[in-house]
């Protein structure tokens, strides 16, 4: 019969991004006898910084310094190229660990119940920001050479994001890592017109100043807001009370607001509040509009409709209406709020049972809302709630190290480690130095995974 864990602790983690990567830093800190191993599907670390952070957001990307400094623990292992619950199973992993924490983010996008989504020039933003961020397993090619006006539903920092980068010209992005693929896209943009459409008021808008600020820093494009929209109710007044943050987000609309189109620009980004998209109009099977009933005010912050339509004359619409993460085979998943049913990060079964050694954090575990600061305190407790539950744990039957390696050598598997990202950023670094750019990504995974196992065990 198996016994409590009474030896060092060996936990896997299962996504390397940020989450992941802070809940390994978290352990290691906290038990100085832990080993951690991080397994990701893709043959990088870093998840959503280095494929869903815009490439013009360097200051952003960063943050991976301080990651790189974190994975150089000799206590965590890097495993890529290691798809969970499809390479290896879940309790087949149990055999090496004594609990698995799950930190596989979200990437996808959610679902829109509006009526003409799904028609051609219908795009969901996570799929957009996957190209032109060249993540290796999804779209190697974009047009937009058929739309000349787009429009982009919701306005979080996400729908920022992919209005930034549908309106920027392709050689202001030069100096960032995008490849060559995803320039010659951007440079044969016919889009000279974005709109963004809110449902409800600028004081309940979810972006950040920061993030705000960076859409009116291009030479080459004039964001306007419409100044109809501009409106404010007892409840929006009480949020700018509390906020400083959402105070000098209004401050900055506002001024857009009072501007005058000038004819100078050639692209524009449009900002609309108080305007709910109701339909995806088509024509042939493709888009050619978008319907939106104007909202008003009920005083607390929420909307109604006013039964008042417009339709816009769009070619393409964006919906950035949140990310959701995917379910992972033998695990149960919440398929209403997309992540892994748990009670502050212990995995739950659908009798609301906790499943012995199982753990999520991140996105997976709260869905796709915070930022990195959100990540670190969520990561702190769920690995709180793990080392408390430790002495109560089954110990996995095979501890040693490199077993694990052994078994994902019998199914040939081509397991990158972390001595391969860094030759893999080494090289990359060096396919950006003749253009004096920091950095020119990869996009294909054979290459990627070529050049991380180069020095393969």
């Amino acid at each position: 019969m198996s016994q409590p864990v009474s030896l060092p602790l060996r936990v896997a983690v299962v996504g390397a991004g940020p989450a992941g990567i802070y809940a390994s830093d978290i352990l290691t800190k906290n038990d100085p006898d832990v080993t951690v191993d991080i397994f990701d599907r893709l043959p990088t670390p870093y998840g959503l910084i280095r494929y869903g952070v815009a490439p013009d957001h360097p200051r952003i990307k960063q943050i991976i310094v301080a990651l790189h400094r974190v994975m150089e623990s000799d206590r965590i292992n890097f495993i890529g190229n290691v798809h969970v619950g499809v390479d290896i199973k879940v309790d087949e992993l149990r055999e090496f660990y004594d609990a698995i924490i799950f930190a596989t983010g979200a990437e996808r996008d959610r679902p829109a119940d509006l009526p003409g989504i799904d028609l051609d020039r219908s795009y969901g933003a996570a799929d957009f920001v996957a190209f032109y961020d060249s993540h290796p397993d999804r779209e190697k090619t974009w047009d937009l050479t058929d739309a000349h006006s787009v429009a982009v539903i919701g306005v979080g920092n996400v729908g920022l994001d992919v209005a930034r980068m549908l309106a920027r010209t392709a050689d202001e992005l030069l100096y960032t890592d995008i490849p060559e693929h995803v320039h010659a896209v951007l440079r044969d943009s016919a889009v000279t017109d974005v709109h963004m459409f809110a449902r409800r008021g600028p004081a309940q808008a979810k972006f950040t100043p920061v993030e705000l600020r960076e859409l009116d820093h291009s030479p080459n494009l004039q964001v306007l807001v419409q100044p109809e929209g501009m409106e404010f109710d007892a409840g929006s007044q009480e949020a700018l009370s509390k906020s400083k943050s959402l105070r000098m987000v209004v401050d900055v609309l506002s001024e857009w607001a009072i501007r005058d189109a000038d004819p100078n620009f050639n692209r524009r980004i449009h900002i609309h509040f108080l305007e709910n998209p109701i339909e995806v109009i088509g024509e042939d099977g493709k888009v050619v509009g978008l319907r939106t009933e104007h909202q008003e005010l009920t005083g607390d912050g929420n909307v109604r409709g006013t039964g008042e339509f417009t339709t816009w004359n769009v070619q393409a619409v964006y919906r950035a209406i949140g990310y959701r993460s995917e379910a992972i085979e033998d695990l149960p998943f919440d398929t209403r709020n997309f992540v892994l049913p748990n009670r502050a990060g212990r995995v739950i079964d659908l009798d609301g049972e906790q499943l012995s050694g199982i753990y999520a954090t991140g996105w997976v575990k709260r869905g796709p809302v915070g930022l990195i600061g959100h990540t670190k305190s969520d990561a702190a407790e769920t690995v709180a709630n793990l080392l408390a539950d430790a002495p109560s744990l089954i110990k996995a039957p095979v501890r040693d190290r490199e077993a694990v390696h052994a078994l994902l050598a019998s199914k040939s598997l081509p397991v990158t480690d972390f001595e391969g990202w860094d030759r893999l950023d080494a090289h990359e670094r060096s396919l950006g130095e003749p253009a004096t750019r920091e950095r020119i990504k990869l996009h294909s995974r054979e290459d990627m995974t070529q050049i991380g196992r180069a020095g393969a065990r």
